[in-house]
């Protein structure tokens, strides 16, 4: 549990996981380090830890729908717009890209209930798992009934973790957090947002719509952005 708002992890979506794997390995530098399933969505992960001592314990999720589930478990759409065919053509044509974050926050209900007052829905609660070989990893999110993404991917999906954080059994991978900026047509409603969420130290401006990660990778500076997709 963490007592303030912060970065948990950066989403990376790919056609399938195999591509995501290998942009990882060309864009960084570095492979992915393991992930899993989520039955509950239909979708598999693999994860590279980007921690710094402002992101103690920040990853990022290389995700894609799971070939072996057509559908998320209760017929609900997948998260992060991962049934949505526009993103998914981009993903088979232009290859994987970064789409959306994920904020940890110390009082989850509490911060549906500031969101509500601004009149943003990032949907329900909904319990999730996913058995790790150190154990089962439990968490709850944010997600909704369509699977979209609030503000073309740059207002977070919240999290709350159980006992067990991810980044807690990944190994350093060399590749660090240095930098996340959102920019979008509604900044200031974005801004709000962040305020109520308690969010700190990531940058917001006007403009189209665009999320990008700042990242120190062995052989340099690497970018991430989603360009409103």
């Amino acid at each position: 549990m963490t007592d303030v708002a912060r970065i948990d992890h950066l989403v990376v979506a790919a056609d399938t996981l195999d591509q995501g794997a290998a942009w990882c390995q060309q864009a960084l530098g570095v492979p992915p380090g393991p992930g899993g399933e989520h039955p509950l969505m239909g979708t598999h992960n693999r994860l590279l830890r980007i921690a710094t001592v402002d992101h103690p314990r920040t990853y990022l999720e290389i995700i894609a729908a799971n070939p072996a589930q057509a559908a998320a478990a209760d017929g609900r759409r997948r998260w992060f717009d991962l049934d949505d065919a526009t993103l998914r053509t981009a993903l088979r044509d232009q290859g994987p890209r970064l789409v959306h974050w994920v904020a940890q926050v110390p009082d989850l209900p509490g911060a549906l209930t500031a969101l509500a007052e601004l009149d943003i829905d990032p949907g329900a609660i909904v319990t999730a798992s996913r058995v790790t070989p150190r154990g089962l990893l439990q968490w709850q999110i944010t997600v909704r009934d369509d699977g979209r993404r609030l503000f073309d991917g740059c207002l977070p999906t919240l999290i709350a973790w159980g006992d067990v954080h991810p980044a807690a059994g990944m190994a350093g991978s060399g590749v660090t957090l240095h930098r996340l900026a959102v920019r979008h047509p509604r900044a200031n409603e974005l801004r709000r947002a962040f305020a109520a969420l308690g969010l700190q130290g990531i940058e917001v401006d006007d403009g189209p719509a665009n999320l990008c990660a700042t990242l120190l990778a062995p052989h340099g500076t690497v970018r991430l952005e989603s360009k409103g997709l």
